[in-house]
């Protein structure tokens, strides 16, 4: 059920621009709400993409999908997203990301536009950590309108009752998990 990938971001990668997906969970006129608390440092790395909802700017990904965050010296995130195309080439995005409140906000922005588009507020896309294990190994990214989800990894597969477990609570936010596309590994 749930394949094996490296990811994209959405973050994964992750770039969080998706179509809208539609749910019969009544909590989805409840207001989405991030984790408490995120460790941003600790985030840092690669994310694998394990599955997302379908979306315009991953089309053309075809599999192994891996969002590699990292660190900069001014607080900012430097975000690259790669994935294979159905040729085998691997597409690679370079963004940006920034957090958006205080220095343990789950809210962050991010954009891959050019550095000079920067100052528009459009072309930043809300990135919101909603769900994020204890041990910072599977976590669910969002936006506060529902219509991008992804569940990205540490590892290229998941545990399935982690996975299942994780569903779960995204339904109870108003998330259809059948509304997820899981990513291929190769």
């Amino acid at each position: 059920m749930i394949k094996q990938i490296t990811s994209a971001l959405a973050l994964s990668s992750f770039a969080l621009v998706a179509s809208a997906q539609e749910t019969s969970n009544t909590k989805v006129s409840e207001p989405l709400t991030p984790i408490s608390r995120l460790d941003v440092p600790r985030y840092m790395g690669d994310w694998f993409e394990i599955a997302r909802t379908e979306n315009w700017f991953q089309k053309d990904c075809q599999g192994a999908a891996k969002a590699t965050y990292t660190l900069q010296p001014d607080g900012k995130v430097r975000v690259v997203n790669q994935c294979r195309l159905v040729n085998g080439e691997v597409k690679e995005a370079v963004g940006q990301a920034r957090q958006i409140g205080s220095a343990t906000s789950a809210k962050l922005e991010v954009r891959f536009a050019p550095a000079w588009l920067s100052f528009l507020p459009f072309v930043w896309g809300d990135y919101w950590v909603i769900d994020l294990d204890n041990d910072y190994q599977l976590v669910a990214v969002s936006e506060p309108s529902r219509k991008y989800l992804w569940i990205l990894s540490r590892a290229p597969t998941v545990d399935l009752a982690a996975y299942e477990d994780l569903l779960g609570r995204l339904k109870q936010k108003g998330f259809d998990p059948q509304q997820l596309r899981p990513t291929q590994k190769n």
